[in-house]
């Protein structure tokens, strides 16, 4: 477990501060009107975050994925990102694992050197949430197409991350978190909660196309807001709801349309779909005021309590469902070609940048606006889907992309007409 604690030190302790000093480095150039120079660092700092998930010797195998899934597309969308993260305004939310505080918007006012910092910064979050769930996709597909036991392998994603947040509290690095008497009764049901939405995201990955599972996936907000009516009794506006039927009319067209469709993949996506909804909506029942429950429960800290509820609720799981067959098809693996380091390494890098990218989500969405979270989540699984067929090449049909752009579109739409009316 060496090698997963120094990565997660590493990751607190030198990329993160080494972005925030890229950041000032930047901004004393452009208040000198050295933009050109900014410019250049901005790239120099994106490639360094190439180069963390990417280097060479044992990492080697991960510097090819991103090469082939291409770093500028998430250059470009960082750039892209910045009119929306220099002009609009914010709101404040509850803290949950699904929503996280919002802060005010970064103004542009001249002479304010924090601005461009502030937003090199989130740009770079961006950049890297987009790259680690990309990878996290990639591996985790390359992990099941020569070992189809998704139970074991979401098991082992969820155990990786232990080592790699467990060193940043028993070194101080993180505030560990502290909880009040009678605290588990309120996480272990959004523990299982988180339990389903990764499990099913899994099995549903391994069974199909990882392009489809996700477009499935964009059905979510199908749910949370069918959910959110019966659980808690919170309505939205009719031009909200209505934005939800081209998420429907477009899942529905790229399943009907889908080369690889299979029910298997299919329903575990909708499970996954349900679950993440209970989960926020229990989180925003339940942590509304994490203070009760108890101190330091910061969104990272919850999500990092959820990945151990998690684990030991998957464990059991696991066993139950491939006892008979996960050593057997380790062997028939190796039997094949793919060495126990190779196979093993598949299973430890997916579940590596699992918990990285949901790690640098939280930092990414906590300095953004409603909007600009809809918009950065929109193109997140736009760029995970093409990715996807990039690299495995899954066969896609006219109609089916039409229907995946669509329910693409329709999430989006959601997004911003449940900021704007409700």
């Amino acid at each position: 477990m060496g090698a997963y604690q120094r990565m997660g030190e590493v990751f607190a302790t030198r990329v993160l501060p080494a972005i925030e000093e890229a950041g000032e480095r930047l901004e004393a150039q452009v208040m000198d009107g050295a933009n050109d120079g900014a410019n250049e660092g901005l790239e120099q700092l994106l490639r360094s975050a190439e180069g963390f998930v990417g280097g060479g010797g044992q990492y080697g195998a991960t510097a090819k994925v991103l090469r082939r899934t291409q770093m500028s597309p998430l250059r470009k969308h960082a750039d892209a990102m910045r009119p929306l993260l220099m002009s609009t305004e914010t709101g404040d939310s509850a803290t949950t694992i699904d929503k996280v505080d919002i802060p005010k918007t970064f103004s542009t006012a001249p002479g304010k050197k924090s601005d461009l910092g502030e937003t090199l910064k989130t740009g770079t979050y961006f950049a890297l949430w987009y790259a680690f769930n990309i990878l996290y996709n990639i591996y985790n597909k390359q992990a099941l197409n020569v070992l189809p036991n998704p139970w074991s392998v979401a098991w082992a994603q969820m155990f990786i991350g232990i080592p790699l947040f467990l060193p940043l509290w028993l070194t101080g690095i993180r505030k560990a978190p502290k909880l009040k008497e009678g605290a588990l009764k309120t996480l272990i049901p959004q523990g299982l909660f988180h339990t389903g939405t990764h499990v099913g995201a899994v099995v549903a990955l391994g069974a199909g196309a990882v392009s489809f599972a996700h477009i499935v996936k964009a059905a979510e907000p199908v749910f949370t807001a069918g959910l959110s009516a019966a659980v808690l009794g919170q309505y939205l506006s009719p031009i909200t709801y209505s934005a939800l039927i081209p998420v429907v009319a477009g899942v529905g067209l790229a399943s009907a349309k889908e080369l690889s469709f299979t029910w298997t993949s299919f329903g575990f996506a909708m499970l996954s779909n349900i679950s993440s909804s209970l989960r926020g909506i229990f989180g925003k029942k339940t942590m509304s005021d994490p203070k009760a429950v108890g101190e330091n429960l910061t969104a990272a800290n919850q999500y990092s309590l959820l990945t151990i509820i998690s684990c030991i609720a998957l464990l059991p799981l696991s066993a139950f469902f491939e006892y008979k067959t996960l050593v057997p098809n380790w062997q028939a693996a190796v039997a094949n070609g793919v060495t126990d380091l190779a196979l093993a390494k598949l299973v430890v890098l997916s579940g590596i940048f699992y918990y990285l990218y949901n790690e640098v989500a939280f930092l990414a969405l906590s300095r953004v606006n409603p909007v600009t979270h809809a918009v950065g989540n929109t193109m997140k699984r736009v760029v995970i889907i093409l990715a996807s067929i990039v690299v495995f090449r899954n066969p896609i049909t006219p109609l089916g992309a039409i229907g995946s752009g669509v329910a693409i579109l329709g999430t989006l739409l959601y997004s911003l007409a449940k900021q704007k009316f409700g």
